[in-house]
């Protein structure tokens, strides 16, 4: 990271207990430097054996992931660069809509058979990373399953996890795979309008759809991280964690441009 970057990542960081008088021992590590090694698995897509020498040893940095992890510190850390984001683009930190898709990736030998399956319409062996984003394509929340779960079974899980988390959202936008019982359900149940955004029938070849093309852009921020390229993790709230360090990234990064 830049000097102005780690200006933007060190405000953004929770603060450790022991800090705060909640006790428990200072860490003895630099968080910079934690930080930096993290950010750069994810993105050149090495194993934890491989760190270079000029980062801490690799069982310090993933002891410290893990613990993040764990913790949920990583998710409010990627949760609090969010709303700088949307502050700094005119917006409540609160968001009121949001899109819903699904991306299935192959998934490699490290990834148990309990977790992993087929997606029969993508011809994919693997997990299916399910996300949900809002207008700017910033992630609100995300869910990563065996390939074979259908969006639809899928939605159910992540619409209750955006309500709970985002209670003012109150539209959500998707695709032809969340019709059926899933629109009525979150009318209901949820209190939120999810509308489909179907493609035209005598549109042959690509077209941008409303609305849909912002949570593929967000796919294509992410697949800019190689650990992403496919799923290599043993367990799925590990995905979900790497997912969430590359957004951090691309947030990061974007208000490190701003504040120039």
């Amino acid at each position: 990271m830049s000097d102005a970057e780690w200006a933007v990542v060190r405000d953004a960081m929770p603060a450790p207990g022991w800090l705060e008088g909640r006790g428990g021992q200072p860490e003895s590590y630099c968080h910079r430097q934690m930080v930096d090694a993290v950010r750069y698995l994810v993105a050149g897509g090495i194993t934890w054996r491989a760190m270079p020498a000029d980062f801490p040893a690799w069982d310090r940095v993933y002891a410290f992931f893990r613990r993040w992890r764990d913790k949920g510190l990583t998710a409010e850390f990627h949760d609090r660069l969010r709303d700088r984001v949307r502050r700094a683009a005119g917006r409540d930190p609160e968001p009121t809509a949001g899109i819903i898709d699904a991306q299935s990736v192959k998934a490699a030998a490290s990834v148990p058979g309990a977790t992993r399956g087929f997606d029969g319409g993508k011809k994919v062996n693997g997990r299916k990373r399910h996300i949900v984003v809002d207008t700017l394509g910033l992630l609100l929340t995300v869910m990563v399953t065996a390939a074979s779960v259908t969006d639809r079974e899928a939605g159910q899980t992540l619409l209750a996890r955006l309500r709970e988390r985002h209670w003012r959202v109150t539209r959500v936008w998707a695709d032809g795979g969340y019709t059926g019982r899933l629109v009525n359900l979150a009318r209901d149940a949820l209190r939120i309008a999810l509308t489909v955004v179907r493609r035209s029938d005598d549109t042959s070849g690509f077209t941008v759809l409303p609305k849909r093309w912002l949570v593929e852009r967000t796919f294509a921020w992410l697949m800019h991280s190689r650990r992403l390229a496919r799923d290599y993790e043993t367990r799925t709230d590990t995905s979900e964690a790497v997912i969430k360090w590359a957004m951090s990234t691309v947030m990061s990064r974007r208000l490190a441009r701003q504040a120039r």
